[in-house]
């Protein structure tokens, strides 16, 4: 920049001295990157124009101004919001100058919709200030354990997160015990659940490794791992914790608190469950060294054996020669039962293990039910008949409480009753008038009588 004076000077050394238009823009376009190396703005998109080189240009612009802005490949195809005249969009970005047309610009290099705009400061100003105090620090992970018996997932018990972790461990390793710790993951007071549950969760000291574990969305639908007393739960945690919230581009800072972030929650799930067929195949491979490293022993102490033989042959009587042939004789047969001995043990611990995940396997799991479910089908059908039976009986004692009550049951003991041709009932000899015509009901049948007048 010194090169360039700011002020020619008169007589005959002007001429060395005065600026091209391309001096002055490279000049103007240093001291503007020197003075805003970075700067994020927040306003409205007019302009818009996306090229086939996959370059973005717009202008942005508030109430009294405007500026040019330009966003260049591969960075303008990871928006996730497609740009368009008059959305409200937050930015950051340098400002440079386009020597070419003398016009200066931003190029940014992050862009997002201005709603999510609060937010997403929040969370940049609590990610560096949290990371000044060393909470992020490398040296302060732990390190994963290699065969983790027990996991507890903290996720929500009806999301795909959790099914996807469930099933990649049962694929995976049978084996391993995975316990849900259900809490909302979204929304008010989630961040103080999640922080609960993980407390609770560390102070049991059942678990080997804890999973936070949640799909995709917004900033907003993710802001409950965002919390900074959560990440602070997390960094002080003596037990490993991996975090696998959102999707592969989604980071929270449970993330950088975790000692280890993946991209989902299958991932995850792979990161802690080894492949039963590599342990399988590894446990193959263990079984041959150990066949082949007994052989080779057996073999070098038949050599030691050969040698202090010969020795002996050399300075000992014949008889002292035979005894001690028969000591290596024995020695030797001693070796060969101890070596098949321990084999014997390697490949029952072997079997052992092959019974196990064979044990694990869900079709046996299948099968089991299936004859759970066989013995369980007559119960149904038994209980059916044992309610009938139950009606039947109380239908009976219905039945005998209406015919203790029944006038029929009155009609049968010799009585009768007495009814108009209407069906009224004669109670009382007030309801009959002589030359009445009535019905008299018997146990077997109905007469047909007349009242007559009585005499006096």
């Amino acid at each position: 920049m010194n090169d360039y004076p700011t002020e020619p000077t008169s007589g005959a050394g002007r001429s060395d001295q005065v600026l091209t238009p391309s001096q002055l823009n490279t000049l103007a376009r240093d001291l503007l990157e020197g003075a805003f190396p970075q700067v994020w703005i927040e306003g409205e998109l007019g302009n818009v124009s996306k090229p086939s080189s996959g370059h973005l240009y717009f202008t942005l612009k508030d109430a009294r101004a405007q500026v040019r802005c330009a966003m260049f490949r591969p960075k303008s195809s990871w928006l996730k919001f497609v740009p368009r005249e008059g959305l409200r969009v937050l930015g950051r970005g340098r400002l440079t100058l386009y020597e070419a047309r003398g016009e200066y610009q931003l190029v940014f290099d992050h862009l997002e919709e201005a709603g999510e705009g609060a937010l997403r400061r929040a969370f940049e100003e609590l990610r560096a200030r949290l990371a000044a105090e060393g909470l992020f620090d490398v040296e302060r992970k732990r390190a994963l354990p290699r065969f983790a018996r027990r996991i507890g997932v903290i996720t929500s018990p009806s999301g795909a997160a959790v099914r996807d972790v469930l099933s990649v461990l049962a694929r995976r390793f049978p084996l391993v015990e995975a316990d849900v710790l259900p809490v909302q993951v979204q929304g008010e007071g989630a961040a103080a659940q999640i922080v609960a549950m993980l407390q609770r969760a560390i102070a049991s000291a059942r678990y080997d490794v804890l999973v936070l574990a949640r799909g995709g969305g917004s900033l907003e639908d993710l802001w409950a791992f965002n919390d900074e007393r959560l990440a602070r739960t997390i960094a002080a945690s003596p037990v490993p914790i991996v975090s696998a919230v959102g999707h592969e581009t989604d980071f929270s800072l449970s993330d950088f608190a975790a000692d280890v972030r993946a991209p989902t929650p299958s991932v995850a799930a792979e990161l802690l469950a080894p492949n039963r067929e590599d342990l399988l195949h590894r446990l193959r491979i263990l079984e041959s060294r150990l066949r082949n490293l007994h052989t080779q022993r057996l073999r070098q102490a038949m050599q030691r054996a050969d040698r202090a033989a010969l020795r002996l042959n050399a300075v000992r009587p014949q008889a002292r020669l035979e005894a001690l042939g028969r000591r290596q004789r024995e020695a030797l047969r001693r070796l060969n039962a101890a070596w098949r001995q321990q084999l014997e043990r390697e490949r029952a611990r072997l079997r052992h293990a092959d019974a196990v995940l064979r044990a694990a396997h869900p079709q046996r799991r299948i099968a089991r039910l299936r004859e759970r479910l066989a013995a369980l089908r007559p119960r149904p059908q038994a209980a059916i008949v044992r309610r009938l039976a139950k009606d039947a009986m109380h239908l009976r004692g219905l039945a005998r409480s209406l015919e203790a009550v029944s006038p029929l049951a009155t009609v049968a003991r010799g009585y009768s009753i007495l009814q108009h041709p209407d069906g009224r009932v004669v109670r009382s000899v007030l309801d009959a008038a002589p030359g009445d015509r009535l019905a008299a009901r018997l146990s077997d049948g109905q007469l047909q009588v007349r009242v007559e007048p009585k005499d006096d």
